[in-house]
């Protein structure tokens, strides 16, 4: 029963980021909104993290499956793929290297503040 507890609360935090994004138009992906929300209310003391630990440890660990359905969604496109693959591994290097910069010069910005 706890674990269904657990499941519904991150849910309702799916559902508030759709809620969010359908019903007020808020530029983000939904997905993105619930996460923001979740990370707030865990911040803020709203919900303790032990009340979304243990499905949250399980989501986590089952993680690989849930990129399955990516994956044939990329077969489904291949043929858009096919014809733009070198401008999308560009796209996916300089992307990888500008967050990669970006979460260093961060870190060290936070460091040096400690």
């Amino acid at each position: 029963m706890k674990a269904l507890r657990q499941l519904a609360l991150l849910l309702l935090f799916v559902f508030l980021g759709d809620f969010l994004n359908r019903g007020l138009g808020i530029p983000l992906p939904s997905n993105i909104l619930g996460l923001i929300l979740l990370l707030v209310a865990l911040l803020t003391g709203l919900v303790k993290l032990e009340q979304v630990e243990s499905v949250g440890q399980f989501i986590l660990s089952h993680m690989t499956v849930l990129f399955v359905p990516a994956g044939v969604g990329l077969l489904a496109i291949l043929g858009v793929i096919q014809g733009n693959w070198l401008i999308l591994v560009l796209i996916a290097l300089v992307t990888t290297i500008l967050v990669l910069a970006l979460t260093g010069w961060i870190v060290q910005k936070l460091r040096s503040r400690a």
